[in-house]
């Protein structure tokens, strides 16, 4: 979407918002999912017969989100849309431009707190066994061992490669844009040099499509769909981040520090993190099926007995106290 090309009311006053935040060095790709927002936004408010910016209401939010909602759009990505627009409509006000009544009260998109996907390991080995190209066995492997995002690795260089140290610099997060170092596997380090022997030496970047210097998310998926196709996976809806996921996970259930894994990760809230800690947790499921192993041989029964017991004395101590405040209250 190119904002000359789109007549909305306050064309000017988005454009200065978006020259702002390119000079406050956010992202191509986040400066075009703000216009895409914004534009959506006032498209809809042009349709109500609005043709400025100081016409903005309240109400006028709320029937964008009703009608992205309406679309069929996640609530995640409603959310996401709605939080550029709110910061578009913060710069107006401080401007002078929109009433600040628009935004006097929080408005806010509930999301659900999904458990994020990972493989399964019988599937993660099936979906390897039926990989032979040399390429892309690097790639997913590099996936599955260092859990970067399809986009990092992508944009990885062989200089950003220590095969010695097993360790790959990232030297700008995808995301967040925050720098770290990961590392990978023996089975990762010899599927690379084996596709290194084979690499066009030319090209700088690890991973490249045909005529291209660097391969494209678009080619990764295609290949990556092909052989969840070949593993009869295609059922599962696993996707490239599943990778990242599937490597999370696995790390957990092996005993690695959360602190560690947020590092590794680079998540700049552990709290991120902690969802892993919900999807596998061994030390949980170990004392779970402890737990239920009791249960399936009838060994509580004395505790069921102790916890009567136990509330018994405390009914009897809460009825003294409320019988001496009587007592206390009319004397």
């Amino acid at each position: 979407m190119k904002l000359r090309k789109i007549e909305i009311p306050g064309k000017d006053h988005v454009e200065s918002y978006l020259r702002n935040q390119y000079r406050r060095n956010f992202r191509l790709n986040s400066i075009r999912n703000m216009l895409i927002a914004i534009a959506s936004f006032l498209a809809l408010v042009q349709q109500d017969g609005k043709g400025c910016l100081e016409e903005i209401t309240r109400a006028d939010l709320g029937a964008f989100i009703e009608h992205m909602q309406d679309r069929g759009l996640k609530a995640s990505t409603v959310r996401t849309r709605l939080e550029s627009l709110k910061a578009f409509i913060r710069y107006q006000v401080e401007k002078g431009v929109v009433s600040s009544a628009v935004l006097v009260k929080r408005m806010t998109i509930k999301v659900p707190d999904s458990l994020p996907k990972a493989m399964e390991m019988e599937d993660e080995a099936k979906l390897l066994s039926v990989i032979d190209d040399i390429r892309n066995r690097a790639m997913i492997l590099l996936l599955l061992r260092t859990g970067m995002r399809i986009g990092e690795l992508l944009n990885t260089k062989v200089c950003d490669v220590n095969l010695v140290e097993r360790k790959i610099e990232i030297w700008e997060a995808q995301k967040n844009r925050v720098g770290r170092v990961v590392y990978f596997s023996d089975d990762a380090r010899d599927a690379l040099k084996a596709w290194y022997q084979k690499k066009d030496p030319q090209k700088p970047f690890i991973f490249y499509g045909m005529g291209r210097d660097r391969l494209t998310y678009a080619g990764a998926r295609v290949m990556f769909c092909q052989y969840l196709q070949k593993a009869n996976l295609s059922h599962k809806g696993y996707t490239l981040h599943c990778l990242r996921h599937t490597n999370a996970s696995s790390l957990l259930n092996a005993g690695i520090p959360l602190e560690c894994l947020r590092e590794l990760l680079g998540h700049r809230s552990v709290e991120l993190t902690r969802r892993y800690a919900r999807l596998t947790n061994r030390t949980r499921e170990k004392e779970y099926f402890k737990a239920m192993g009791k249960i399936e041989r009838g060994e509580i029964d004395g505790y069921y007995k102790l916890d009567l017991e136990l509330q018994e004395i405390l009914e009897k101590k809460e009825l003294l106290c409320q019988n001496g405040k009587k007592l206390y209250e009319q004397s």
